[in-house]
């Protein structure tokens, strides 16, 4: 029987790709659902939503939904991309401020 010496840098490399391993499989799991397809309560928790702003999105079209029996399930891929959709992008203006003309700050006085 032939024994393997295992050292205390071969652990500490374990641990160390072990860790990292970890630390990506809870990143992709923070990114995106368990599953395909999400209940209210679960899209209202992803979204900060009330109820009632769950609603209307699926009243206004804006967030496509299924309904089997009682139960309303709303597609992941779906909810990206609505948000996707409504994603704004402001210009930030220029910070440099530029002077007023005397005309123009006289009549700002009076």
């Amino acid at each position: 029987m032939i024994a393997n010496i295992i050292t205390i840098d071969d652990l500490q490399t374990f641990k160390q790709d072990f860790l990292e391993e970890l630390i990506a499989v809870l990143e992709q799991r923070q990114t995106t659902p368990a599953r395909k397809w999400l209940k209210s309560h679960e899209v209202r928790r992803l979204l900060t939503i009330s109820p009632n702003t769950l609603q209307s999105l699926r009243e206004r079209g804006a967030l496509p939904y299924t309904k089997i029996g009682g139960v309303i399930y709303y597609d992941y891929d779906d909810i990206k991309k609505m948000l996707d959709q409504h994603k704004t992008i402001t210009n930030i203006p220029d910070k440099t401020v530029k002077p007023i003309d005397r005309p123009t700050a006289n009549r700002l006085r009076s």
